[in-house]
Order: C-alpha cells, then structure tokens, then sequence
C-alpha cells in the first residue's frame, strides 16, 4: 500500500467521520512517537501512515460522544485531585524545613545559654577559691 486512500464509506458505527479518523491518527501518530509498539506489521515507515491503518483496520480504541465527554471530565478530575495533592506535599516539606531551621536557630541559642550559665557557675566557684587562698 503506497498511499492509504480514505474509503468512501467509512462504518458510520466505528468513525463517524473524517475529521474523527484525522484526530484519532493524530493521537496515535504522537504515542508511536514517544515509543508505542505498531498494533500492525506494515511496510509503512511514517508514524502518521502507520496510525492511519492501524485506524482503518480498527485496532484502535477510542470514545466518542458522552462517553467521551464523562472521561474526559473525569480524567480532569483526577488530574485536579492529583494536582491538589502534590501541593500539599510540597507546602508541607516546605513548611517543615523552615520549621527545622526555627528550631536548629533556637537549639543554638539555648546551648550558647546553657555554655555561658555554666561558665559563671565555675567562673565563680574558682575565683572564690582564689580569694579564700
């Protein structure tokens, strides 16, 4: 097959129209790109040819009408929820770091503290030592 040629009457059933097998080619022209396997042995070597035929033979599956439009808005809801998820992981990793540079902040002030309470303790102790001698 040299060129694929649309036949005149396409099923009614399975691709409603020209434009639908233009998009569904489309679609899977873009998957064989980025490393789909052909569903079909060919002798075609361009990605959008093998889409095609692969549309024509019926090897493709695909929605159409309000089955379509349910998947897609769920599909868009997934995305949303999935979306919203990944923000509260980040928000929460973000909060957490700066909530652990409050805390290293404040350890360190406290051991500074706790250092400069302990040499006056015995700052003290060794000069009343020195003044009783």
């Amino acid at each position: 097959m040299d060129i694929v040629k649309l036949p005149i009457e396409l099923e009614k059933e399975k691709i409603d129209s020209r434009f639908r097998l233009v998009v569904i080619a489309a679609q899977r022209a873009r998957e064989l790109a980025f490393g789909a396997k052909a569903k079909l042995d060919t002798k075609s070597k361009k990605l959008p040819t093998i889409a095609l035929e692969e549309a024509l033979e019926g090897k493709l599956e695909f929605m159409m009408g309000d089955e379509a439009r349910v998947a897609l808005e769920e599909a868009r809801k997934l995305d949303y929820k999935r979306f919203i998820e990944e923000k509260k992981k980040d928000s929460g990793t973000e909060d957490m770091s700066e909530l652990e540079r409050d805390l290293s902040v404040f350890l360190h002030e406290r051991e500074e503290m706790d250092r400069s309470v302990l040499e006056e303790l015995f700052a003290d102790k060794s000069e009343d030592t020195e003044e009783q001698s």
